[in-house]
């Protein structure tokens, strides 16, 4: 059975000194955003290598692995659906994507997030109806909200930064800090391409924002520009 065979490779691959690390670095004690998750200790272009090996496995397959308690066996699973969604045509691509989002509570971490949302979400609503990424921007669900801004990379690539700008003003106010620190990298991917449109958001919100936004959407600024930022003298 390939769900075995693939979990059984994914095993062999184990380091436990990189588990622990890991199990520290994603926050996974009691209390924490990670908390429970587990680790097998595999990095991440090790698991790149193994998405290769097995690119023509089914969709079917990826989604039992997805359902795994290892954390890299699920980042394993979304990394395989996003190889699977750049090579599907049409109809595959849009199962691929309702798969994703109607799986997102196996999607629960920041990585797991940001190597796959904008890859499958934001690449499959470029030229649809975009409502879907407000409504998850208002769920309960960190990782729902997050998914909602880091899709909007895709769109950002492709100097498209409205429904960026839309969803980071409507999550000025959320409560945790993997929120902010997105947002603010959205905000800094924004003004890579047109920092006009970023000076013009910061302006009207700087204020307001979380810190660590505002830090991550001006960490490229000069340190002159920075410092008037942080110190409210704009």
């Amino acid at each position: 059975m390939i769900q075995q065979e693939i979990s059984t490779y994914l095993h062999s691959l184990a380091k436990p000194e990189i588990a622990e690390h890991s199990q520290r670095f994603f926050k996974t004690g009691k209390g924490e955003y990670g908390y429970g998750d587990k680790f097998l200790g595999i990095r991440v272009p090790i698991l790149r290598k193994a998405v290769k090996k097995y690119k023509t496995t089914s969709l079917d397959v990826a989604v039992q692995l997805l359902h795994s308690e290892y954390h890299e066996i699920r980042l394993f699973a979304l990394l395989l659906m996003v190889t699977q969604f750049s090579n599907a045509d049409v109809d595959q691509q849009k199962k691929i994507y309702q798969t994703y989002l109607s799986h997102t509570q196996y999607i629960n971490n920041w990585d797991l997030v940001d190597t796959t949302a904008h890859h499958i979400v934001g690449k499959y609503l470029e030229d649809k109806d975009r409502s879907v990424l407000y409504k998850l921007a208002k769920s309960n669900v960190l990782w729902e909200r997050r998914i909602a801004i880091i899709s909007t990379f895709h769109f950002i690539k492709q100097n498209d930064f409205n429904d960026c700008l839309l969803i980071a003003k409507q999550l000025l106010t959320d409560k945790e800090d993997l929120i902010h620190k997105a947002v603010g990298w959205m905000l800094r991917e924004v003004g890579k391409r047109n920092q006009d449109m970023e000076v013009e958001f910061l302006k009207k919100h700087y204020q307001s924002m979380p810190r660590t936004m505002l830090r991550y959407a001006i960490e490229k600024f000069n340190e002159a520009e920075r410092q008037k930022y942080l110190k409210g003298r704009i």
